[in-house]
């Protein structure tokens, strides 16, 4: 579900308003379906009166509390702070990005790292506490951005987090931030634990299901120093750089629980045992349900499970499905789970009472694969035409023939098995042509499939229904992985050192927590469950710095007020259904007003 802006316009009149839109598959297509018109909560035109000193206040979500005398009486506000300005000569300056790394520090902030950081970092000698650098890593890497050379040359220039992290500028430099990754790296298990722990306090989470999912990053460069850097099957669609691969283990909300670095020419089926060794170490042994995709399943990670009195829902090659042939033809049994989706539950075939399988069909998935295999038959059979005409104008080698015909069945591999190729010599041994057949049973067998998979599990749950949507569970693992390299910028990595990848690692995995975090925040307030949009719009606020030429006696001086620009009126019903309040009083830059002050005689 996403937020959707609206504009109308009634009686010359502009009217907008906002929209919670639930995005669905249907026979037809996806689909928008909106849920709820958000409508202004009370209380948005009042003023909170919190200044930047209210910084850590309000990044927290807490009302500034009123200042009191000695008597208990609330002290008023001061009083106003009269000029008299030239108006022609007043102008702007030091405008700065502030919504988006505000939005990222209160989430920052509603996770307690700061304060757990804190005491895990003692601060030393150095200028800056490490904790701030930790912070700063993060919400650049949430702000999406690609590297810390930039963040330090560039980026954090730009942004008020010299305001609302107290650092300034000059002190940011790329050798600090590296310092700061070296430092995180040394507390990955602690910080995981911090954040499970977080979870279970702010959002009630559960972790009795376990969704365990790889996939793999790409680096740039010959990446000759690292071990773990290796080509192997590449997620991104970059085989020809090196990578590592991610193992993530998320909870069924999406919320990443922890995540460890493997090779990149690692086989995700070997990455199991290790994931499950490392979760026992952290949490203990205990009976949780494993969720995971076909391409963990091996004869020798069912049997590691059982042995660990784990339960497990997977999914199983394709192949497997056609020991049930006969019930997937057979139209009884069937429950239909969602709109056209429908499960069976049926036993293991030889008899084993400790498993069971759910078979699924889908319309929607059938068509969907019946159409990708059309497009691949035709598309081959075109090639092989290609292929089988030119050679019967001009004769070509046996094996140079033989290398063709394969490289357009390797890209074609589900119509390939459709089709059996052979090629035809002349008296010469050379290839004159192919003759090619279509095979019947695996091509009647590939159409009666379509749209149909199969899960295996060992749960007792009798309820098909309940296992289809467990595993349909395992959509926020990779909804993770994509939140993390599109939003995040999890790719491509620069570093080259093992240890600097692995930080760049856990900093992506920080920023996922914060990310997803923020979803689940805005999912309690009724504002969906994807930040992009939120995010999107909190990021037009600005903060800037007002320069007022002054008269002061007989001279004209200038004072500076750094404040905040007052967002649109339907970003700040955005920030109200947050319980986010903006510094809404200005500060007078101090160097300034010791000018004023000076020059003035006060």
């Amino acid at each position: 579900m996403y937020l959707r802006r609206h504009r109308r316009t009634v009686d010359d009149i502009s009217h907008e308003y906002w929209t919670l839109v639930e995005s669905r598959r249907t026979a037809s297509g996806p689909r928008q379906h909106t849920v709820a018109t958000l409508g202004k909560l009370p209380g948005l035109d009042e003023n909170v009166c919190a200044g930047w000193e209210s910084v850590d206040d309000l990044l927290e979500g807490r009302t500034p509390a009123r200042q009191l005398d000695f008597a208990g009486k609330n002290i008023p506000p001061a009083p106003p702070l009269w000029h008299q300005v030239d108006v022609r000569g007043v102008r702007v300056e030091r405008v700065r990005e502030f919504g988006e790394v505000f939005l990222a520090l209160s989430v920052w902030r509603r996770l307690g790292l700061h304060k757990f950081l804190e005491e895990l970092i003692p601060s030393g000698r150095e200028d800056v506490p490490w904790e701030r650098i930790a912070c700063l890593l993060t919400v650049a890497r949430f702000c999406a951005q690609p590297s810390e050379l930039g963040v330090a040359e560039r980026w954090y220039q730009r942004t008020a987090l010299e305001d609302l992290l107290g650092v300034s500028w000059e002190k940011i430099n790329d050798d600090r931030l590296y310092r700061g990754l070296d430092q995180l790296l040394q507390h990955k298990e602690q910080l995981a634990q911090h954040l499970l722990q977080r979870y279970e306090s702010l959002f009630g989470v559960g972790f009795e299901f376990l969704l365990y999912d790889v996939t793999s990053t790409f680096f740039e460069g010959q990446m000759t120093g690292n071990p773990q850097a290796a080509r192997g099957y590449s997620r991104d669609n970059r085989p020809d750089c090196k990578q590592v691969c991610i193992g993530l283990v998320v909870s069924p909300e999406g919320l990443p629980l922890a995540y460890e670095v493997f090779a990149g020419n690692r086989a995700d089926v070997t990455t199991v045992e290790d994931i499950i060794w490392m979760m026992e170490e952290k949490y203990g042994k205990a009976k949780r349900i494993w969720v995971m995709d076909r391409g963990m399943v091996s004869k020798e990670n069912i049997e590691f499970l059982r042995q660990r009195q784990a339960q497990y829902i997977v999914g199983t090659p394709k192949a497997q499905l056609r020991q049930f042939e006969a019930a997937l033809l057979e139209e009884k049994d069937w429950k239909q789970v969602r709109q056209e989706v429908e499960v069976k539950l049926l036993p293991h075939p030889d008899g084993k009472g400790h498993e069971q399988f759910i078979l699924c069909r889908s319309q929607a998935r059938r068509e969907k694969e019946k159409a990708m295999l059309a497009r691949q038959e035709e598309r081959l059979w075109e090639k092989l035409l290609q292929i089988h005409q030119g050679l019967q104008k001009t004769p070509a080698p046996a094996d140079q023939t033989e290398r063709r015909v394969g490289k357009w069945q390797g890209r074609y591999p589900a119509a390939d098995k459709l089709f059996q190729v052979e090629v035809v010599l002349n008296e010469q041994k050379q290839a004159c042509g192919l003759n090619v057949a279509c095979v019947m049973d695996r091509s009647q067998w590939a159409r009666q499939a379509h749209g149909a998979y199969l899960l295996r599990t060992n749960c007792a749950e009798q309820d098909p229904g309940k296992v289809w949507e467990w595993y349909l569970q395992l959509q926020q693992a990779e909804a993770a992985f994509r939140c993390a390299k599109s939003d995040l910028g999890l790719r491509p990595v620069f570093h080259r050192k093992t240890e600097r990848v692995q930080a760049h690692i856990l900093v992506c995995f920080l920023s996922l927590a914060l990310w997803r975090t923020l979803e689940m925040w805005m999912k309690g307030k009724g504002l969906g469950t994807c930040a992009r949009q939120l995010v999107r719009e909190i990021a037009m606020i600005k903060s800037l710095d007002i320069i007022l030429p002054v008269k002061a006696g007989e001279s004209v001086n200038e004072l500076r007020l750094r404040t905040v620009a007052r967002p649109e009126r339907m970003v700040a019903e955005l920030l109200q259904r947050l319980g986010l309040h903006l510094p809404e009083q200005n500060r007078i830059v101090q160097n300034a007003v010791q000018n004023v002050v000076q020059k003035t005689g006060g």
